[in-house]
């Protein structure tokens, strides 16, 4: 009777197995390295450390979605970028402070967008993710223009207003059912920014609207209807003009950084969603050593909390 009940348990269990998602298939990449492109130093309280950097909290994000994580400096050639890109498995634009179209972050941020989007065409999966600024700097890359205008939300956490675009989308698809209803009533995102997308620019402009998906809106300080959230429809690159790895990382009480249990499950599971994302680019360093010396695990972060928004800073 025991074997006959092992037999079944194991019957059972194979069936289970023959039905996971596309997504845990033998391709799938169990050790991915997400790459951070840094920012260009401009704040003089920073300057004496470094000419570029990465808060931790971006950092942390990646990694606790179960990645690794390589900073990628902005003042290389784009041989070097072109090198890198075979070798990595994702890229995250962060939030901060730059000139979109003239500066080393959106010259960086170009030669990575074109890479991917000819990778991606040839069948060769590669992700973006921008934050914040990082959001707008992929806006621009698609419609060759910078559209954004005034919408200050400055310090401040809000509910999402989740189109129903959202519901299919990928980016939240696998959100139980009572996290998507707090996502809409709560206050769980942090927004920190003066600029954004009108939601009128994205379904006006023909290259946004056929590039980008609308998942969710939001009302800024001055009335302006402003994207919140998009996903690509073809490609895997996704934007927030919200700040996800503050629901975990960031904690000065000055700043209205969301921790409730929600807050903290919404960024949980969409850093294990770009992971995941990551974990279907194959790309790989040939050379282990060459692979360990480029890790974050090579830098010492900064304490910053008394002079930044940031508790701790990688300098570079």
């Amino acid at each position: 009777m025991t074997n006959h009940f092992a037999a079944i348990t194991c019957l059972l269990f194979a069936s289970h197995v023959t039905a996971l998602p596309t997504r845990f298939n033998k391709n799938t990449n169990d050790r991915p390295i997400i790459g951070i492109l840094t920012q260009i130093v401009t704040d003089d309280v920073m300057k004496p450390y470094g000419n570029t950097y990465i808060p931790t909290g971006y950092v942390k994000y990646i990694e606790s979605g179960g990645s690794r994580v390589m900073p990628v400096r902005v003042n290389q050639d784009a041989e070097y970028y072109e090198d890198i890109f075979q070798k990595i498995n994702g890229l995250l634009l962060i939030g901060g402070a730059a000139d979109l179209q003239t500066s080393d972050f959106a010259r960086v941020a170009k030669i990575f967008f074109k890479l991917a989007l000819k990778a991606n065409d040839a069948g060769d999966y590669f992700p973006i993710w921008g934050t914040c600024m990082g959001m707008q700097q992929l806006s621009v890359l698609v419609a060759g223009e910078n559209l954004l205008s005034k919408t200050t939300a400055e310090n401040e956490a809000m509910p999402l207003n989740l189109t129903a675009e959202a519901y299919l989308s990928k980016m939240f698809q696998d959100f139980p059912a009572p996290l998507m209803k707090a996502i809409t009533q709560e206050p769980l995102t942090a927004n920190f920014h003066n600029y954004g997308l009108t939601v009128q620019t994205v379904l006006e402009n023909e290259k946004l609207n056929n590039f980008f998906t609308i998942l969710s809106t939001n009302v800024a300080d001055n009335g302006a209807h402003f994207v919140s959230t998009i996903e690509g429809k073809k490609y895997p690159f996704y934007g927030v003009q919200w700040h996800p790895e503050v629901n975990r990382f960031q904690w000065k009480s000055d700043k209205n950084f969301p921790h409730s249990y929600n807050a903290v499950q919404l960024s949980t599971l969409l850093a294990q969603f770009f992971v995941n994302e990551g974990r279907r680019s194959l790309h790989q360093f040939e050379d282990p050593h060459e692979e360990e010396k480029v890790l974050i695990y090579n830098y010492n972060p900064v304490y910053t909390a008394n002079f930044t928004a940031y508790e701790r800073v990688y300098f570079f």
